[in-house]
This record gives structure tokens, sequence and C-alpha cells, in this order.
């Protein structure tokens, strides 16, 4: 098996100088993440010197460095770490044939990515690619380019941002043939007048498209157009929706844990079933199968893979805690959107004998001056919902607190450490934890993974 990198590669790509021959089959910036085997790069930042962790990632298995500070070890130095992590990037884009999907979107975007992994997969068993975990910015997006091995087919990107100008950078180091934009929605507020602005922010992730490039776009929006206006560089354009679309569900049934669906894809019929609940994953669902059509991937196989999701951890993975609680696991990450779907899914499932449903709902960062208002405006879908009790945590959450006294049972925490015993577990209850990620609930629900296990 061909290894990921040589030392003279990454030298060349870099214009760094090897100290020594070597080669890495992956790469990673986080000591913590190596296993062996791999190039650690030592990012120099303003929190923080990978440097310091050097001896860690060597300690690991590390089998070569990137580093702008010599070092007692095989490695390749160059002036700086982030410029060369880049041109790592852009050299492993440059070298392959693979057919590139870009993915951006206010939410959606893991999971759309992970579902057109898995339905390409299919396709193309140990050629697919693609982005870890939510590696989605600016040392995310070329660390997961750089740790593309060569004979790729097909490479699936996640591309984030919460400032306008953040997506014409990476989708330029990226450069899709297909770029997907999810959905838009009222997500990093604080950085954009209004919804229109993150629509423009998002469609910037077209300007990197390959001649003869697809752009995919969600046909519910009421942004479609000015999306398309941003796509006018596409050769190609499809959309996708539940209210209609080139790729359009035609039938389907949103049950508690999943939902079926009869789509029509670009003239195609398929009959499929997706194995997330709620409608947010209806259209997702649409979404990757215009991204695997226009990959020229097999729609019989993508319907097969998203049946056979199950969730990903912190976007609507289920367990049953150690007292037979099920909980539905949203804790990465929210926004009024996002917060409102999951509700929505919440609200879809009928707890078994006495059980009732909870909440675990965090604060919504980032939305600047309308953050009272999009916390309060939670409140109609929390009761919609049948949540007999929420647990609320965070300043921000103090209007939705108000809104939601004498019509069910509330408890307000300043922070996730508070949380302890307010929850109330019993048995058959069914509690959806959900907030953005610097709450800090997924520590929560690791505590109650543990205590399962």
């Amino acid at each position: 098996m061909r290894a990921l990198w040589t030392s003279d590669e990454i030298a060349a790509a870099t214009g760094g100088v090897a100290s020594a021959p070597f080669d890495v089959d992956a790469v990673s910036f986080d000591s913590r993440e190596v296993i062996g085997g791999e190039l650690f790069v030592a990012l120099t930042g303003e929190a923080d010197d990978g440097h310091r962790f050097v001896p860690q990632a060597l300690q690991r298995g590390a089998r070569g460095l990137l580093v702008s500070q010599p070092a007692d070890a095989p490695h390749v130095l160059v002036p700086d770490t982030t410029a060369a992590l880049n041109a790592l990037g852009a050299a492993a884009r440059a070298r392959t044939d693979a057919t590139i999907v870009g993915v951006t979107g206010s939410v959606g975007k893991t999971g759309v990515k992970e579902a057109l992994r898995l339905s390409l997969e299919r396709f193309a068993p140990g050629r697919v690619h693609a982005s870890v975990k939510s590696y989605n910015n600016h040392t995310g997006v070329p660390l997961s380019l750089s740790r593309m091995p060569a004979d790729t087919r097909f490479g699936v990107f996640e591309m984030g941002m919460n400032h306008a100008g953040e997506l014409s950078g990476l989708t330029a180091l990226v450069r899709p043939h297909v770029a997907l934009v999810t959905w838009i929605a009222s997500a990093h507020a604080e950085f954009f007048k209004d919804e229109a602005a993150i629509a423009d922010a998002k469609g910037e992730i077209f300007e990197g498209l390959q001649p003869g490039g697809t752009a995919i776009i969600p046909y519910d929006s009421e942004h479609r157009d000015r999306l398309r206006g941003h796509a006018a560089n596409a050769a190609t354009i499809i959309t996708f929706g539940v209210g209609g679309g080139d790729v359009r569900a035609l039938d389907y049934a949103l049950l508690p844990d999943c939902t079926t669906v009869t789509a029509d894809v670009m003239g195609e019929r398929l009959v499929f079933k997706i194995g997330m609940a709620g409608r947010h994953w209806l259209g997702n669902a649409l979404g990757v199968l215009a991204g695997v059509k226009a990959c020229g991937g097999d729609l019989a196989l993508a319907g097969l893979a998203l049946a056979e999701l199950n969730g990903l951890p912190g976007r609507g993975q289920r367990f049953r805690t150690a007292g037979r609680a099920v909980v539905i696991d949203e804790s990465y990450n929210a926004n009024p959107a996002s917060m409102a779907a999951a509700l929505g899914v919440l609200g879809g499932v009928t707890p078994e004998r006495q059980g009732r449903r909870l909440a675990l709902l965090g604060e919504m960062r980032e939305l600047g001056d309308k953050s009272a208002d999009f916390h309060a405006g939670l409140a109609d879908a929390v009761v919609a919902a049948g949540v007999t009790r929420v647990v609320l945590v965070g300043r921000a959450m103090a209007p939705l607190a108000d809104a939601l006294k004498r019509r069910i049972g509330v408890r307000h925490l300043d922070n996730a450490g508070e949380v302890g015993d307010a929850l109330d577990l019993a048995a058959d209850d069914v509690l959806l934890v959900k907030g953005s990620n610097g709450v800090g609930l997924g520590a929560v629900v690791a505590a109650l993974r543990e205590d399962a296990a």
C-alpha cells in the first residue's frame, strides 16, 4: 500500500527542507488524535503553540513532523506551519482525479456530508474520502484535504463560516466539481444584518466550482433565487426540496424514528427509507440524492445507505441511560432553525409506559441583538413538542424561561456544570439535549453514556 505522503513530497509541496527520509499514512495537528504513522503538524496559533506537543505526538507514534523549529526527529522544516498545511492540502487536491463535492449551509452540513460519504462508499468501496468530525474551517479544511489519498474517487468536504469572505478562501482550496448548500437559516446572526446576507456568504461556495461544475440549491428556501444568482458560473444547477425542485419528494411519512419517502430524482423514481427522524432530514436526504446524481453515483445504493443512517454523536444519535431513559443527543450545536427541528423530532416520539418528554436546552450563541427574540421564540415549539419539563442552560436562555413559565415546568441554570440531578430522569423518559457547542452539554451527554456503559 502506497504511503499517503513521503518526506520528499511534503517538502516539495510546502517548500520545506526534510531532515531525513520518512513516509506517513495520515496527517494530524492534534497530538491527542495521533495513533501511529502520522505526520504531526505543529500549528502555531494565538492560544497555543503546537511545537509544545511534539514530544507527546512522537510518544504516541507520529512518524514525521511538519515544524517551523528544528526537532530531534524526522521532520520537514518550514517558515510557517499554517501556510505549509494549506500548501499540503492544495497539493493533495492537485494530484487527484477524484470528483470533489463541497458542502455548506446554516444547518445539516455534517449530516449531509456523512450521508454523501456513506452513499458514495457503497458505489466505490474504499475509494471515498471525507472530512472527519466538523473539520470545516481555515485549518480543518486543509487538514482534511491533506489526508486525501491520491487514488481517491470521490472526496466530500464540509465548509463552514461565520463571517463573509471565509467560504471564498475555502472553496478556492477545495475547488469542488459539485457544490451543495443544505439550507439558509439565522445562524451566526451576530455577524450578518439578515438572512439574505447569510445566503450571500453561503453562496460564496460556488466561486470555487470547476469548469462544468454543478451547483445544488434548496428549492424550498426563500433565498433560492439569491443562491442561484451566486451560481451563475455553474454549468448545471440542481434544486432539491419537499415542495418541488429537480429532486423532490412525491410522498413521504414522518415516523418517530425514521422517514419513508417516494422521490423523483430528475425523472428517476426512488422509494427509500431515511434512518433518521424529522422533516429536516427529509430535506437533507433529497440534497444527498442530488449530490449522488451529480457525481454519477448509484441512486439505489444511496437509498440503502440512507436507510442505515442512525445518527452521529451530538447530531441525533439515540441511546438509553442506565435508568432506561432515552436520550436524543443533539448537543453539538444549535441555532433557531435546528433547535425547532430537533424539538419537532422529540414531539414525534411517544414515550413508553409512563415516560415523559423532557428537554435540556443550552443557549444559542452568535445571535447578536436578536438573541432574546430568537430564544423566546422557541417557546411555542417546546410546548408543541409535548415537553413536560425543560432545563435551560445559559444566561441567554432567560427570555425562553420567562416565556415558558406557567406553561410547563422550567429550571434555568447558569452553566452545564450545574445540571447534575436537575434532569430528574426516570425510566422511559425521552430527553432531548441540544445547545450551542460552547455551552458544554456534550459533557452531560458523555456522563450519561458513561453511566449507561
